[in-house]
């Protein structure tokens, strides 16, 4: 499909710089292609209302970490230049994937000294070599430490990695430690958050324990080419960013038995569904699963498992509007997010949500 046919225009003042207060607070669009009247307005609290006993919530539990690093780039013993490199993919103890910038101006062997930033010292130092140079910016770094050491430097000299949207209109601030993370976020390794999970609380968990729903926890670490733009002109020649993470055994039993008995699968963001269905398979079984998935979701695709999706409002031309595009239909999702832009929805990071039904083929 060309890529032009998920563009809309977005008023600059809809874009959330903060999130709502309390979180489960937001407006909650309720979106159901297969109903007469298929939007409607209301509250995450009221999520609840609109879920049966037995409905299972897949969360996605990964945490975020200050993935954001400024550094000195040395090169043949001199000094250097001041680059910054956003980690997005940890593929070993002591090497990461990044995007850096400059991205041009960096070759492999140039070692980054990174806790500088110009000519002031953050705290403490870490040093790392590009191993290799990929497209758009993206280079492999070695780090001289390893393992836990290794993450106990970058949590010392990293910064939150906000989204470009809100970089670009303020710095990130102390606030932004405990707003960028969810209530339940565990496993460390994300440098973008979850954000349909943002709008979760403790009495938001107790409403939906009242209500006989299931809390499911799965792991997929969100990386920094979510927030990539789509450059091609048509969805066959995007390639998707890698993302790693894992389904266990048990929760994977425990989905299908969901399923078994009538319960729907109702997932809590983007990420938490394209692990769901890159685990299951083609008769809807989820299977245990581990590695990095790509999965691409445009119009056309046949779901697998998910029922429901819980999500943000996305970007224009973005990867993730169409995913909401295949999963509630092309003309609906338009609709809805029209209506979103024309009654004061806040969008991404920190915005208002969606609650969106699969459309009955």
């Amino acid at each position: 499909m060309r890529v032009e046919l998920f563009d809309f225009d977005l008023p600059d003042e809809r874009i959330a710089l903060r999130p709502a207060e309390p979180r489960d607070s937001a407006r909650l669009l309720l979106v159901d292609p297969n109903a007469e009247s298929a939007l409607s307005d209301h509250h995450v609290y009221d999520l609840p209302s609109f879920l049966r006993a037995g409905d299972a919530l897949v969360f996605n539990d990964t945490k975020v970490i200050p993935a954001q690093l400024e550094g000195i780039r040395h090169r043949d013993g001199a000094g250097g230049q001041q680059v910054s490199a956003t980690l997005h993919m940890r593929i070993g103890p002591s090497r990461w994937k990044a995007f850096a910038k400059p991205g041009k101006r960096i070759k492999e062997g140039d070692r980054i000294t990174f806790g500088h930033s110009g000519e002031s010292c953050m705290i403490g130092s870490l040093d790392a070599t590009v191993e290799e140079k990929g497209e758009a910016g993206e280079v492999t770094l070695a780090f001289d430490l390893s393992g836990p050491a290794l993450d106990e430097a970058i949590a010392a000299v990293g910064h939150i990695p906000l989204p470009p949207y809100i970089a670009a209109k303020r710095p990130e601030d102390e606030r932004d430690r405990a707003d960028y993370q969810t209530i339940y976020a565990r496993e460390e390794g994300a440098v973008a958050a979850p954000t349909a999970g943002l709008h979760f609380t403790p009495d938001l968990f107790e409403a939906l324990d009242k209500a006989g729903i299931e809390r499911h926890f799965v792991t997929l670490h969100v990386g920094a080419g979510t927030f990539l733009p789509v450059k091609a002109d048509d969805t066959d020649d995007h390639k998707m960013h890698l993302e790693s993470g894992y389904v266990s055994a048990e929760i994977a039993a425990r989905l299908n038995a969901v399923k078994a008995r009538g319960g729907r699968i109702v997932c809590v963001g983007t990420t938490s569904l394209r692990l769901i269905e890159s685990a299951a398979e083609e008769g809807g079984e989820i299977k245990p699963w581990a590695g990095a998935t790509g999965i691409f979701i445009t119009p056309g695709y046949r779901f697998k498992a998910v029922d429901m999706l819980m999500t943000n409002f996305h970007l224009p031309r973005s990867t993730l509007f169409m995913l909401v595009a295949a999963f509630s239909g092309f003309e609906t999702m338009h609709a809805a997010y029209e209506h979103a832009i024309s009654t004061g929805y806040r969008f991404y990071s920190y915005g208002d949500a969606s609650l969106l039904f699969r459309k009955d083929k």
